[in-house]
């Protein structure tokens, strides 16, 4: 009888000694975190990963798209950070923010994602991301449209209206009076000299020139965000156009994306265009206000993006222009 307690409790001990081992063994711990779990449609919130491993291990992130669920899109990622622990050198701490947004009401679970060193794994914690519409005022009353006002159009207003090509047909008229003047006491034995014209400067000469105008104006210093995402978007569409021959000015932004897909163009430098548009279309139909680093970094990828995708001159006469970039 005492044999039989004697090996009951050695079994015991011995199985908690392994239970304790294997908590031990974990070594790496995953956790999942929003900024905001409720966010209006198209604002955006940060979704944070944070990982403790030991210091010697190499953990690998989750490989994430264009979208994180469905509906629920992938604005920027940003950069890892990695944190030494004060009271255990042996160990550090892995932090990693994605900046996401949402355009359709409604509530969304984000999944777990697992975390591997090749030997375990650690999970996240589900998340739950509410997102809501804008609320509307339904108890102000719907008004009728206003009759157009009948008003006199006199000859005084025609000339208002008209002074432009009145000017500008007189203007012709002298314009080919100094000719005809000019061709007439011309001297019949001068030398005609043919005027050489300038070439045209390719797209991406042009492109950059107007991006270091949009900048000296300083437009989203001065608060002014929405103009400045359009003249930056329709210096690149205009870029675009010329440099791809592709149609952009009347199309969305992921048309643009889809039309740039059989391409030569790196998938880093579509991921670059892509974060410009994205980013201009939040601030000119949300209402998003960027940070400065933001507005910064979306100037400074424009230019990265042209002059990685710029057409390579064979000739060479280019050559010089091309340097001064």
């Amino acid at each position: 009888m005492k044999h039989k307690i004697l090996y009951q409790i050695l079994t015991l001990l011995f199985f908690t000694i392994c239970f304790n081992f294997k908590s031990a063994a974990q070594s790496i711990k995953a956790e999942a975190k929003l900024e905001q779990s409720t966010i209006r449609i198209g604002e955006q919130t940060y979704l944070h990963f944070t990982v403790n491993q030991p210091i010697k291990e190499k953990v690998s992130f989750p490989q994430l798209g264009d979208t994180l669920v469905a509906k629920i899109q992938i604005v920027n990622v940003g950069k890892t950070d990695t944190v030494v622990d004060k009271s255990n050198p042996k160990v550090i701490t892995l932090n990693k923010e994605y900046k996401i947004t949402g355009f359709d009401a409604g509530t969304y679970t984000i999944p777990s994602f697992t975390f591997s060193n090749g030997n375990e794994t650690a999970k996240t914690n589900e998340l739950i991301l509410q997102i809501a519409t804008v609320k509307v005022d339904t108890t102000k009353g719907i008004y009728d449209i206003k009759q157009p006002i009948a008003v006199s159009y006199t000859f005084l207003d025609w000339l208002k209206d008209n002074w432009l090509w009145i000017v500008g047909f007189y203007l012709i008229l002298f314009i080919i009076a100094g000719i005809i003047l000019y061709l007439y006491k011309k001297p019949t034995d001068k030398t005609i000299i043919k005027k050489i014209e300038a070439p045209a400067l390719p797209p991406h000469i042009i492109a950059i020139n107007n991006l270091k105008a949009l900048r000296e104006k300083k437009l989203w210093q001065q608060n002014d965000f929405k103009l400045f995402y359009s003249e930056l978007t329709d210096i690149l569409r205009e870029y675009l156009e010329k440099r791809y021959q592709i149609k952009t000015h009347e199309k969305t932004t992921y048309e643009i994306i889809a039309s740039l897909m059989p391409l030569d163009i790196t998938d880093d430098n579509k991921a670059i265009l892509k974060q410009i548009l994205v980013l201009a279309d939040l601030v000119k139909f949300a209402k998003e206000k960027p940070l400065p680093n933001e507005n910064e970094l979306s100037m400074e990828n424009s230019m990265l993006f042209v002059i990685q995708t710029q057409q390579v001159e064979t000739t060479g006469s280019l050559k010089g222009e091309n340097e001064n970039v």
